[in-house]
């Protein structure tokens, strides 16, 4: 029948099938799942004490996730802090976690179970250190709470790990120069309102939930910490690099400060994964924790600086391949 046909009708017809072919390509491509899989499976994710900014973001970041990768169930699980939530992804107990920069350099360097399977995934928001005490105390710098009962965080904390170096760079010593009592943040200020405490450190996002609402109810401010102090505290070592010296806005905590800005030191927390971690759920992972930056940030307002441009460098931690991918795919 075809070649009955005419040379030109001939050329007709192998132009439609030649055209046919290509919208059947076109609608493969479209239709069948090539490319990335999308991920799925179980994930946990630890997050921090309960009311501190890390529980706070783990949960808003796992309505997100929900939403940008339904295929994943994630689960949230509590933690003391930076320190523990480290040891958890690199033991495999959990996948994903968010910890400071310094708790990072010091797990590395003591070179910790795991610590050679850790990845970064992101750089988020900067955690300031918060000094508490009550108004009328006596205590102006770091080096007056010698004799005092202070809050530091507990063991397994970043907090814990701030605390310790801040008081020996001020020249006191921890169990011996004050009565470090190792308590976290869902604590810490209803003991300085009811006289257990004198004094307590704490480190997160500005404003802290807890010592938000523990200005609001009590007569607190916060003592500051001058570069000099940031300066001594960098002799420390080599993972203390990672402190920069920082300001807490005068309206952070506007009944604390009485208009004034207070003087302090800071440190970036970090996204962490492992080596092991699928490329495409790291990957998708790393795109909804960027993209949710304004909704978390309108309810936990240290989310709203996370910075695509900074995102990528997680330092002293390598970045991990789905990350990079991601950051790749959004690069202008």
């Amino acid at each position: 029948m075809f070649a009955s046909l005419t040379r030109a009708a001939r050329r007709r017809v192998l132009a439609l099938a030649a055209v046919l072919l290509v919208v059947c390509g076109v609608l493969l491509w479209w239709l069948a799942p090539f490319g990335s899989p999308t991920p799925r499976g179980s994930i946990t994710f630890s997050t921090g004490v309960p009311s501190g900014v890390y529980e706070r973001y783990g949960v808003l970041l796992k309505q997100s996730m929900a939403k940008d990768l339904p295929e994943v169930s994630i689960t949230l699980t509590d933690s003391e802090g930076s320190q523990q939530n480290l040891a958890r992804v690199a033991s495999g107990e959990a996948d994903f976690t968010v910890a400071t920069a310094d708790a990072v350099a010091q797990y590395i360097r003591d070179r910790r179970p795991g610590f050679e399977r850790l990845r970064g995934c992101a750089r988020l928001y900067d955690d300031y250190v918060q000094l508490v005490v009550r108004k009328g105390a006596s205590a102006q710098s770091v080096s007056d709470l010698r004799g005092l009962r202070v809050g530091v965080g507990q063991d397994g904390s970043g907090v814990r790990l701030i605390a310790d170096r801040v008081l020996a760079a001020a020249g006191l010593t921890p169990n011996r120069d004050v009565t470090a009592v190792p308590v976290g943040i869902d604590s810490m200020p209803r003991m300085l309102e009811r006289g257990e405490l004198d004094a307590f450190f704490w480190s997160g996002g500005l404003p802290t939930q807890a010592v938000q609402s523990l200005s609001e109810r009590a007569e607190v401010r916060l003592i500051p910490m001058d570069t000099a102090l940031v300066e001594a505290l960098r002799d420390v070592g080599e993972s203390t690099r990672h402190y920069r010296s920082a300001v807490i806005p005068a309206d952070a905590y506007a009944a604390a400060q009485d208009g004034q800005r207070v003087e302090t030191l800071a440190v970036a927390n970090l996204m962490v994964t492992t080596a092991e971690a699928d490329p495409d759920l790291v990957e998708g992972f790393t795109r909804s924790v960027i993209d949710s930056r304004d909704a978390i940030g309108s309810r936990v307002h240290p989310a709203q600086l996370v910075d695509l441009r900074t995102a990528i460098y997680t330092e002293p931690l390598t970045l991990h391949d789905g990350a990079r991918r991601y950051y790749r795919s959004v690069k202008p």
